[in-house]
């Protein structure tokens, strides 16, 4: 272990173990690939003990973990309202309880998302400011990744929502990355000032009159994800969870185009072993699993959403997504933010006030 990771302080993650497509097989799995890093991390298991700990057993980094019993489950057809309601004897409602109580700093889950966010809103609240929760994507690009919000949390958001999701991603790609000052794009039709409708127009004039600390760039194609134009891509859930969609789609495409090419004929599988290493790098540029772990922004607790299909290498992408951020105080700037920018459009909204009494700012 490094000297500067042992001088960290030791951070509890609350992980609900049963959380997946495939049960806690690939969650515990990927628990140990995450606490096999040099960080200093504290995980407590919230499931079935005895399916745990028969898995756990096989990893001699987790002899002496924690395990919480819980006897419910949260299905991935349970409605996010059944949870609610009779939902608290399980092991995702355990783990969110864990960080509402100040027993862990994150909680990673690869449950329902509905549910999960539910609970997380009930439990937790919002953030100062902050009116709904977004979901983000890490996205490969050229330059490393940007942050792509929301995903999925919101069919629709109104100018002012997209405002507090510019304002919210901007902090968590700073707190992910050590950026001081991440780009911002607004994701629309075509990045000429007059594209768009007026919802997402009203949205880019807060951004640049009420936040000039914000390097915003204005608006953004969906091109422009992939190419790295901006560090942060704003855009709503209905937008968001498509083009996340179609990206992951693509790049199983692709990695079953290359599999078919590359095993096909003698020659190429002989090539193949020359080139081994690099197409491994690749392979793990494209999976969506090296990119795993959507954080809800908004709610005052760091919870990652891990994909319910994640193997243990994605498990593990998002527990240590979830250390990282744990250890920066990204949710405090996010509020300090909005209150500045909230007072800001108010200056806006006098100057502008006319005759028909328009005003662009935030509420």
């Amino acid at each position: 272990m490094s000297e500067n990771a042992s001088k960290e302080p030791q951070l509890t993650l609350a992980v609900d173990a049963m959380g997946g497509d495939s049960g806690p097989r690939a969650v515990i799995d990927g628990v140990a690939l995450a606490l096999g890093s040099e960080n200093p991390l504290k995980v407590i298991f919230f499931g079935d003990e005895r399916e745990i700990v028969s898995i756990a057993s096989e990893h001699a980094i987790l002899q002496d973990v924690e395990i919480r019993h819980t006897e419910g489950v949260v299905s991935m057809t349970d409605k996010p309202s059944h949870v609610l309601r009779r939902g608290r004897d399980t092991s995702m409602w355990a783990a969110v309880t864990a960080l509402k109580e100040g027993e862990a700093h994150a909680v990673v889950s690869g449950g329902n998302t509905g549910a999960l966010m539910a609970v997380s809103r009930l439990q937790l609240r919002m953030i100062q400011g902050i009116d709904r929760p977004a979901i983000t994507a890490l996205w490969p690009t050229p330059r490393g990744h940007s942050v792509v919000l929301d995903v999925g949390a919101n069919v629709e958001a109104d100018k002012n929502q997209l405002v507090q999701f510019a304002i919210m991603g901007e902090a968590f790609f700073r707190a992910l990355t050590g950026v001081e000052k991440p780009t911002v794009g607004l994701l629309n039709v075509g990045a000429e000032e007059l594209k768009g409708h007026d919802l997402i127009r009203s949205a880019a004039k807060i951004l640049k009159e009420a936040d000039p600390e914000m390097a915003f760039k204005g608006f953004v194609e969906g091109d422009d994800i992939s190419k790295g134009t901006v560090d942060v891509v704003v855009t709503d859930g209905f937008s968001g969870n498509i083009a996340l969609k179609s990206a992951e789609g693509a790049a199983r495409l692709v990695g079953g185009f290359m599999r078919d090419t590359l095993t096909g004929t003698f020659m190429s599988k002989l090539g193949l072993l020359f080139m081994g290493a690099q197409l491994r790098q690749l392979n793990e540029q494209i999976d969506p699993s090296s990119n795993n772990g959507g954080v809800f922004l908004g709610v005052n607790g760091i919870v990652v959403k891990s994909h319910g299909g994640a193997n243990a290498r994605g498990v593990a992408s998002a527990i240590m997504m979830a250390a990282s951020l744990a250890r920066r105080p990204f949710r405090d700037e996010v509020a300090q933010t909005m209150a500045q920018v909230a007072r800001n459009a108010k200056d806006v909204c006098v100057k502008e006030t006319a005759s028909d009494g328009v005003c662009e700012a935030t509420e």
